[in-house]
Protein backbone atom coordinates (compact mmCIF):
# COMPACT_ATOMS: atom_id res chain seq x y z
CA UNK A 1 0.00 0.00 0.00
CA UNK A 2 2.87 2.08 0.47
CA UNK A 3 3.81 2.03 -2.79
CA UNK A 4 -0.15 2.84 -4.02
CA UNK A 5 0.02 5.57 -1.52
CA UNK A 6 3.26 7.35 -2.86
CA UNK A 7 1.72 7.01 -6.29
CA UNK A 8 -1.11 8.66 -5.52
CA UNK A 9 0.68 11.29 -3.98
CA UNK A 10 3.07 11.80 -6.88
CA UNK A 11 -0.32 11.91 -9.41
CA UNK A 12 -1.72 14.16 -6.58
CA UNK A 13 1.15 16.84 -6.96
CA UNK A 14 0.61 17.17 -10.98
CA UNK A 15 -3.40 17.13 -10.73
CA UNK A 16 -2.86 19.98 -8.32
CA UNK A 17 -0.54 21.75 -10.63
CA UNK A 18 -3.04 21.87 -13.15
CA UNK A 19 -5.68 23.11 -11.35
CA UNK A 20 -3.08 25.76 -10.39
CA UNK A 21 -3.35 27.06 -14.07
CA UNK A 22 -7.11 26.18 -15.27
CA UNK A 23 -8.75 28.37 -12.24
CA UNK A 24 -6.51 30.37 -10.07
CA UNK A 25 -7.20 30.77 -6.20
CA UNK A 26 -8.90 34.16 -7.01
CA UNK A 27 -11.42 32.11 -8.86
CA UNK A 28 -11.93 30.06 -5.84
CA UNK A 29 -12.34 32.92 -3.75
CA UNK A 30 -15.03 33.83 -5.97
CA UNK A 31 -16.93 30.92 -5.48
CA UNK A 32 -20.49 31.36 -3.82
CA UNK A 33 -19.99 28.51 -1.14
CA UNK A 34 -16.11 30.08 -0.62
CA UNK A 35 -18.01 32.70 2.25
CA UNK A 36 -20.55 30.28 3.45
CA UNK A 37 -20.07 29.47 7.11
CA UNK A 38 -19.27 25.59 8.23
CA UNK A 39 -20.60 23.07 10.31
CA UNK A 40 -18.40 21.61 13.29
CA UNK A 41 -18.25 17.79 12.51
CA UNK A 42 -16.68 18.13 16.29
CA UNK A 43 -19.97 19.44 17.58
CA UNK A 44 -22.32 17.10 15.21
CA UNK A 45 -19.78 14.15 16.87
CA UNK A 46 -20.95 15.53 20.54
CA UNK A 47 -24.93 15.18 20.18
CA UNK A 48 -26.64 12.40 21.56
CA UNK A 49 -29.21 11.90 19.18
CA UNK A 50 -26.79 11.07 16.51
CA UNK A 51 -25.23 8.16 15.63
CA UNK A 52 -21.16 9.53 15.75
CA UNK A 53 -21.33 7.60 12.18
CA UNK A 54 -19.73 9.93 9.59
CA UNK A 55 -21.23 7.80 6.73
CA UNK A 56 -18.74 7.65 3.59
CA UNK A 57 -19.78 8.27 -0.25
CA UNK A 58 -16.84 6.04 -2.22
CA UNK A 59 -17.14 4.44 -5.20
CA UNK A 60 -14.25 2.53 -5.75
CA UNK A 61 -10.51 1.96 -4.30
CA UNK A 62 -7.39 0.93 -5.92
CA UNK A 63 -7.29 -2.42 -3.50
CA UNK A 64 -10.95 -3.12 -4.18
CA UNK A 65 -11.98 -1.58 -7.33
CA UNK A 66 -15.45 -0.69 -7.60
CA UNK A 67 -18.09 -0.88 -4.91
CA UNK A 68 -20.80 0.78 -5.84
CA UNK A 69 -21.33 2.22 -9.71
CA UNK A 70 -25.19 2.95 -9.59
CA UNK A 71 -26.33 4.80 -6.43
CA UNK A 72 -26.46 8.35 -7.21
CA UNK A 73 -24.42 10.83 -4.35
CA UNK A 74 -27.59 12.84 -4.05
CA UNK A 75 -29.77 9.85 -3.16
CA UNK A 76 -27.34 7.98 -0.79
CA UNK A 77 -26.01 11.45 1.37
CA UNK A 78 -29.39 12.98 1.44
CA UNK A 79 -30.52 8.96 3.04
CA UNK A 80 -27.17 9.24 5.36
CA UNK A 81 -28.24 12.05 6.75
CA UNK A 82 -31.96 11.49 7.28
CA UNK A 83 -30.96 8.45 9.33
CA UNK A 84 -29.20 10.26 11.90
CA UNK A 85 -25.37 10.32 10.17
CA UNK A 86 -23.29 12.67 12.25
CA UNK A 87 -21.29 13.40 9.22
CA UNK A 88 -20.34 12.89 5.50
CA UNK A 89 -17.11 11.63 4.05
CA UNK A 90 -17.26 12.30 0.41
CA UNK A 91 -14.62 11.14 -1.88
CA UNK A 92 -13.57 13.89 -4.56
CA UNK A 93 -10.13 11.97 -6.05
CA UNK A 94 -11.54 10.76 -9.61
CA UNK A 95 -8.08 9.02 -10.58
CA UNK A 96 -8.01 6.32 -8.07
CA UNK A 97 -11.24 6.66 -6.51
CA UNK A 98 -14.01 7.41 -9.01
CA UNK A 99 -14.94 10.67 -7.26
CA UNK A 100 -15.35 13.99 -7.82
CA UNK A 101 -15.28 17.84 -6.62
CA UNK A 102 -18.83 17.80 -7.89
CA UNK A 103 -19.97 14.75 -5.31
CA UNK A 104 -19.29 16.84 -2.63
CA UNK A 105 -21.12 20.16 -4.27
CA UNK A 106 -24.03 18.54 -4.92
CA UNK A 107 -24.62 16.37 -1.59
CA UNK A 108 -23.79 20.12 0.26
CA UNK A 109 -26.67 21.71 -1.55
CA UNK A 110 -29.00 18.93 -0.02
CA UNK A 111 -28.04 18.31 3.32
CA UNK A 112 -27.10 20.21 6.68
CA UNK A 113 -24.66 17.94 8.20
CA UNK A 114 -20.95 18.56 8.18
CA UNK A 115 -18.93 17.24 5.12
CA UNK A 116 -15.50 15.54 5.00
CA UNK A 117 -13.57 16.37 1.83
CA UNK A 118 -11.66 13.15 1.59
CA UNK A 119 -8.55 13.59 -0.75
CA UNK A 120 -4.85 13.40 -0.67
CA UNK A 121 -4.31 16.96 0.27
CA UNK A 122 -0.54 18.23 -0.28
CA UNK A 123 -1.30 21.39 -0.96
CA UNK A 124 -2.83 24.83 0.46
CA UNK A 125 -4.60 25.02 -2.62
CA UNK A 126 -6.59 22.12 -2.30
CA UNK A 127 -7.68 23.84 1.25
CA UNK A 128 -9.18 26.55 -0.37
CA UNK A 129 -10.64 24.41 -3.12
CA UNK A 130 -12.21 22.15 -0.06
CA UNK A 131 -13.75 25.70 1.02
CA UNK A 132 -15.07 26.56 -2.52
CA UNK A 133 -16.90 23.36 -2.97
CA UNK A 134 -18.71 23.83 0.12
CA UNK A 135 -16.50 21.08 2.30
CA UNK A 136 -16.74 21.48 6.21
CA UNK A 137 -14.16 18.96 7.45
CA UNK A 138 -10.63 17.75 5.24
CA UNK A 139 -8.43 14.80 5.72
CA UNK A 140 -4.72 15.10 6.78
CA UNK A 141 -3.36 11.72 6.29
CA UNK A 142 -0.11 11.47 8.48
CA UNK A 143 1.75 8.40 6.68
CA UNK A 144 2.08 11.13 3.22
CA UNK A 145 2.98 14.09 5.18
CA UNK A 146 5.47 15.39 7.50
CA UNK A 147 4.86 17.53 10.32
CA UNK A 148 5.35 20.74 9.18
CA UNK A 149 3.24 20.11 6.30
CA UNK A 150 0.67 19.09 8.45
CA UNK A 151 1.19 22.27 10.71
CA UNK A 152 0.71 24.58 7.31
CA UNK A 153 -1.85 22.44 6.17
CA UNK A 154 -4.17 22.56 9.40
CA UNK A 155 -3.32 26.21 10.24
CA UNK A 156 -4.60 27.47 6.50
CA UNK A 157 -7.36 24.95 7.62
CA UNK A 158 -8.03 26.81 10.90
CA UNK A 159 -8.36 30.40 9.18
CA UNK A 160 -10.66 29.09 6.71
CA UNK A 161 -12.99 27.99 8.70
CA UNK A 162 -12.78 24.39 8.41
CA UNK A 163 -11.66 21.81 10.80
CA UNK A 164 -9.11 19.15 10.52
CA UNK A 165 -9.18 15.47 10.41
CA UNK A 166 -5.82 13.92 10.87
CA UNK A 167 -5.64 10.49 10.06
CA UNK A 168 -2.32 7.96 11.57
CA UNK A 169 -2.16 4.65 11.78
CA UNK A 170 1.70 4.56 13.71
CA UNK A 171 2.71 5.47 17.56
CA UNK A 172 6.00 7.43 15.67
CA UNK A 173 2.89 10.02 13.89
CA UNK A 174 1.69 10.88 17.50
CA UNK A 175 4.36 14.13 16.82
CA UNK A 176 2.84 15.49 13.68
CA UNK A 177 -0.28 16.31 15.66
CA UNK A 178 -0.59 20.04 15.40
CA UNK A 179 -3.14 22.87 17.58
CA UNK A 180 -5.17 23.34 14.90
CA UNK A 181 -6.07 19.27 14.15
CA UNK A 182 -9.37 19.07 15.31
CA UNK A 183 -9.98 15.70 15.39
CA UNK A 184 -7.46 12.69 15.14
CA UNK A 185 -8.52 9.50 13.17
CA UNK A 186 -6.84 6.08 14.36
CA UNK A 187 -6.83 3.94 10.83
CA UNK A 188 -7.66 0.50 11.88
CA UNK A 189 -6.28 -1.25 9.04
CA UNK A 190 -2.46 -1.30 8.44
CA UNK A 191 -1.90 0.47 5.20
CA UNK A 192 0.97 -2.52 4.30
CA UNK A 193 -0.35 -5.56 5.56
CA UNK A 194 -4.48 -4.69 5.43
CA UNK A 195 -5.42 -6.71 8.93
CA UNK A 196 -7.15 -4.77 10.82
CA UNK A 197 -6.64 -4.50 14.79
CA UNK A 198 -8.76 -2.87 16.87
CA UNK A 199 -6.97 -3.55 19.87
CA UNK A 200 -3.97 -1.93 18.46
CA UNK A 201 -5.93 1.60 17.73
CA UNK A 202 -7.40 1.22 20.88
CA UNK A 203 -3.77 1.41 22.42
CA UNK A 204 -2.47 4.06 20.06
CA UNK A 205 -5.98 5.93 20.69
CA UNK A 206 -4.61 5.95 24.79
CA UNK A 207 -1.62 8.45 23.71
CA UNK A 208 -3.39 11.29 22.20
CA UNK A 209 -3.35 14.87 23.74
CA UNK A 210 -6.66 15.22 25.62
CA UNK A 211 -8.78 17.41 23.81
CA UNK A 212 -8.24 15.72 20.80
CA UNK A 213 -11.59 14.09 19.34
CA UNK A 214 -10.47 10.31 18.19
CA UNK A 215 -12.42 8.86 15.43
CA UNK A 216 -12.03 4.85 14.58
CA UNK A 217 -11.63 4.21 10.61
CA UNK A 218 -11.84 0.77 8.49
CA UNK A 219 -13.11 -2.20 9.35
CA UNK A 220 -15.88 -1.73 11.18
CA UNK A 221 -18.92 -3.48 10.16
CA UNK A 222 -20.92 -4.22 13.37
CA UNK A 223 -22.14 -2.82 16.14
CA UNK A 224 -20.38 -3.88 18.96
CA UNK A 225 -17.13 -3.13 17.39
CA UNK A 226 -18.49 0.67 17.78
CA UNK A 227 -19.51 0.01 20.83
CA UNK A 228 -16.22 -1.22 22.32
CA UNK A 229 -14.93 1.60 20.24
CA UNK A 230 -16.92 4.20 21.88
CA UNK A 231 -15.73 2.69 25.72
CA UNK A 232 -12.43 3.67 24.83
CA UNK A 233 -12.95 6.78 23.99
CA UNK A 234 -14.00 7.35 20.46
CA UNK A 235 -16.27 10.03 19.34
CA UNK A 236 -16.87 8.79 15.95
CA UNK A 237 -16.91 6.12 13.61
CA UNK A 238 -16.04 6.39 9.71
CA UNK A 239 -17.60 3.83 7.99
CA UNK A 240 -18.80 3.39 4.33
CA UNK A 241 -17.74 0.22 2.16
CA UNK A 242 -19.30 -1.72 4.71
CA UNK A 243 -22.96 0.76 3.53
CA UNK A 244 -21.80 1.18 -0.12
CA UNK A 245 -21.33 -2.46 -0.81
CA UNK A 246 -25.28 -3.09 -0.72
CA UNK A 247 -27.70 -2.39 -3.54
CA UNK A 248 -29.57 0.69 -1.56
CA UNK A 249 -26.83 2.03 0.89
CA UNK A 250 -28.98 4.39 2.21
CA UNK A 251 -31.27 1.67 3.45
CA UNK A 252 -28.09 -0.51 5.26
CA UNK A 253 -27.76 2.69 6.95
CA UNK A 254 -30.89 2.97 8.61
CA UNK A 255 -31.24 -0.76 9.18
CA UNK A 256 -27.27 -0.36 10.92
CA UNK A 257 -28.12 3.02 13.31
CA UNK A 258 -31.59 1.44 14.14
CA UNK A 259 -29.92 -1.74 15.35
CA UNK A 260 -27.16 0.25 17.21
CA UNK A 261 -29.91 2.36 18.66
CA UNK A 262 -31.40 -0.86 20.10
CA UNK A 263 -28.45 -1.85 21.59
CA UNK A 264 -27.19 1.36 22.75
CA UNK A 265 -30.55 1.35 25.13
CA UNK A 266 -30.60 -2.42 26.83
Amino acid sequence: MKDILAEIVAYKRTVVATAKQQRPVQALENEPLFNRAGLSLVDFLKQPQKSGIIAEYKRRSPSKGVINDHSPVEEVTQAYANAGASGLSILTDDHFFGGSPEDLTQARALVEVPILRKDFIVDEYQVLEAKAIGADVILLIAECLTKEEVQRLSTTAHNLGLEVLLEMHTEAQLQKVSDYVNMVGINNRDLVTFRVDIDRSIALAAQLPAGKVKVAESGIDNIDTIITLRNAGFSGFLMGEHFMKQKDPGAAFLDFVNALAQKKAR
